[in-house]
Order: structure tokens, then C-alpha cells, then sequence
């Protein structure tokens, strides 16, 4: 089918920031869809005008059946950039949209900072938990978030505060392009104001206090800092066993039998793009989860509360499962097991002799690997230090045909 969609971005200096294409284009469209605002500034005339409904689903159905249509639809800034042009390319081929993009608030925003945008870490908050910008907090890198409304910035500025990164250096730029653009710049522990102008983004130069503990971005949390009741897979297992789980972009982990959630985490933290589900049944473990989720930046983890295997039914085929409970439980393991997409990856890892038995047998059945991981530490013998050794884990690892 010929070209019939084009999104085009609008800044806040309205149609006279357009070109020429873009206004002729709007001009000759049949049906014109975005935003009250957008639509009021362009003057659509009512007959072809579609003012942008919610949930987003409603609107989308609606465009898809205007395909063959001249159809515009008008977006803030670029489309393409944590924008509805993204979301539209899911479901029309590229070849039957055209996208005409204005700079993006991150744009704008690295201009007036001076900051070179690649070297910049955007982050839009725009209907997402704040908390999710905790992933991103290293001493030294910069940080440009977008925004909800004009209560964010003192909320972020306070979520900094209680992350120990008081000592940041905030701007807050207000109605980026328009005639009223203007910018605050203040440190986050020195947060004064209300509220600011609803359309805002900020830039962040991250600070740190000096007892922050530093989070690394490499798998392995020191295990405090988690919410913990002390059954939790440990530090260094951890990090081997999220090596083996290999975290990648697009793909999703299933958490079996979570614990406190770290091993899901700490997969959402190393693979942004990805997707995780901790299934788990104990009520205060829930509440560990969710709480460590938010802690750590990563309130995107889906939590599922129920009995295995009946809560694994219906759910979304993961690329990779972490087997950490049940694990003599056949019944879990064959649902894990037959979910799993083809050349995806199950870890299992036990410290019990059934729970080995069990890997043991699955190793002989299926393949993979099986090995076994021992972590001493040193404590103190009198007047001496010897090594005292934990308890030994076995990890099976696999890969489905």
C-alpha cells in the first residue's frame, strides 16, 4: 500500500516553526489526529479533526482504520524519540508513513546546556514511577528527564535527596522553543519551589554525598542493597548466575520462586530494555520485591503473587528462566522447561542435596552444564584470620534446542 500516515513533530513555537511540507501536508490531509492543544494551535477544521483519546489503544485502532486515507497525526517535538511515532511504527509498515520530526525536549534541553546529547543519559518519566531514574544515579554522568507535569521536579529533587545525591546541580527548563522558555538552576538539596511550568525538562549533573555506597552497573549488588530476610541468592553466585543468564535487550526472564528479587533486578538493570516476572507466593517476599524494585530503578518489574506451577499459566514465553525455588518439584521445572522459547536459557541453582538431586538428574536428561560454586570469607581465629566457607551452591545451566 502507498504512503497514507505522516507524523509530524511540532514545537512550542506551533505551525510557524513548520516547513512548508509540513503545513501543505496538514493542509491536504483527510483526517488530522493529535492533542486538543496541537489541534487548537493548527486550527483544524472540526469535519477532519480527531482529538487523541485515552487509553492510547483507542486512538490507535482508530487510525488503523483510516489506513488508505491521507491521515496526519500531530506530535510534540520528534515523534520517533519516546514518542507516538514510535508506538505507531509497531503496527504500520515504515513504507506507509512518513515522519517529519521537530528537535526533541532532550534536544533542546543539551542545547541550552551546553552538554553534547551523546554523552547524555535520556530518561523520559512522562507516566512512569520516578523511582526509575535510581538505575541511572552514578557520581558524574548527566541525566535529562522528561517530565509529567509541574510537581515532578521537586519530587525528583527530593528522590535525590533521599539517594544521597543532594549535592547535584538541577536545572529545570520550562516551555523549551517558546516564548516563555525560561530555566531555574539550583542544587537538589536546595529544591525551594512548588511547582514549575507543567511542559519542563531537567537536567541533572549528578553529586553524590561521600558515604553514598556507589552502585556498580555491572550484575553483583552488594547484598545490602536489597531488602532481605536472608534467603537470597548472594553477591558473587549472583553475579555468576546472571552471567549465565545473559541479560539482553528484548527479552524477557522469568523469576522463579524470586526471594527478594534480585536476580530479576539485577537482569532489568543490566538490559534496560528487557522485561522480567518474579513469581512468588510469600506476602512480606511480595513486599521486598516491590520495594527493592523501586529502591534500585527498576519499578517496570512485573510481580506475580501465587502457587507454582499454577501462576506460570497464561503468562508471556520467556527467553531465559532463573529456577531459585521448587526445585524439586517436577511439575515446575517440566512448566518452565516446555515454556521456554527454543535457544533460550534455564539457570537453577541448590544448596539442598534434594534440590541437587534434582539438577543432577535434569543435567543427565537435558544437558548443559553443572558446576559447583563455593565462596569463603575471611574471619577472625583469635589473634589470627582464617577462611570460613559458605555453603556450597550447584548450578545447572542450559540451553533449550
Amino acid at each position: 500500500m502507498k504512503q497514507w500516515l505522516t507524523i509530524i513533530g511540532v514545537g512550542l513555537d506551533g505551525l510557524d516553526g513548520l516547513s512548508h511540507r509540513a503545513q501543505a501536508t496538514i493542509d491536504q490531509a483527510s483526517v488530522v489526529a493529535g492533542s486538543d492543544r496541537l489541534l487548537d494551535a493548527a486550527q483544524i477544521a472540526p469535519y477532519k479533526r480527531y482529538a487523541w483519546p485515552s487509553p492510547f489503544s483507542e486512538g490507535l485502532t482508530h487510525i488503523l482504520k483510516q489506513r488508505g486515507q491521507s491521515v496526519v497525526v500531530l506530535a510534540t517535538g520528534d515523534p520517533m524519540h519516546y514518542g507516538v511515532g514510535a508506538s505507531l511504527a509497531g503496527h504500520i509498515p515504515s513504507d506507509e508513513m512518513t515522519v517529519i520530526p521537530a528537535p526533541s525536549a532532550f534536544s533542546l534541553a543539551a542545547s541550552r546546556m551546553g552538554w553534547a546529547l551523546q554523552d547524555v543519559n535520556c530518561l523520559s518519566l512522562h507516566g512512569r514511577p520516578l523511582e526509575a531514574l535510581f538505575s541511572s544515579l552514578q557520581p558524574g554522568s548527566r541525566l535529562l528527564l522528561l517530565t509529567s507535569d509541574g510537581a515532578a521536579p521537586g519530587q525528583i529533587m527530593s528522590l535525590l535527596l533521599q539517594a544521597g545525591y543532594g549535592p547535584s546541580k538541577v536545572t529545570v527548563l520550562e516551555n523549551l522553543g517558546g516564548g516563555d522558555e525560561a530555566r531555574h538552576d539550583l542544587r537538589a538539596e536546595e529544591h525551594t519551589f512548588d511547582s514549575f511550568a507543567a511542559l519542563n525538562v531537567m537536567a541533572v549533573h549528578c553529586a553524590a554525598d561521600e558515604d553514598v555506597q556507589h552502585l556498580p552497573l555491572v550484575p553483583g549488588l552488594p547484598d545490602g542493597a536489597f531488602v532481605h530476610d536472608g534467603q537470597m541468592t548472594k553477591r558473587e553466585v549472583r553475579s555468576i548466575t546472571l552471567a549465565a543468564l545473559a541479560p539482553t535487550n528484548g527479552e524477557r526472564l522469568w523469576d522463579v520462586g524470586a526471594g527478594c528479587g534480585s536476580v530479576a533486578i539485577e537482569w532489568l538493570r543490566a538490559a534496560p530494555r528487557s522485561s522480567a516476572v518474579a513469581f512468588e507466593r510469600d506476602d512480606e517476599r511480595i513486599g521486598m520485591i516491590q520495594q527493592n524494585a523501586l529502591r534500585l530503578g527498576v519499578p517496570q518489574l512485573s510481580v506475580v503473587e501465587g502457587r507454582l506451577p499454577e501462576i506460570l499459566a497464561g503468562q508471556a514465553a520467556p527467553d531465559a528462566v532463573f529456577h531459585g525455588g521448587a526445585l524439586a518439584d517436577h511439575d515446575v521445572f517440566d512448566t518452565c522447561w516446555n515454556a521456554l522459547r527454543s535457544g533460550g536459557r534455564l539457570v537453577a541453582n541448590a544448596v539442598t542435596l534434594e534440590g541437587e538431586t534434582a539438577l543432577s538428574d535434569r543435567h543427565k536428561a537435558h544437558g548443559g552444564e553443572l558446576v559447583r560454586i563455593e565462596v569463603s570469607r575471611a574471619i577472625a581465629v583469635g589473634r589470627f584470620r582464617g577462611m570460613q566457607p559458605g555453603m556450597a551452591v550447584m548450578q545447572w545451566r542450559a540451553v533449550k534446542p
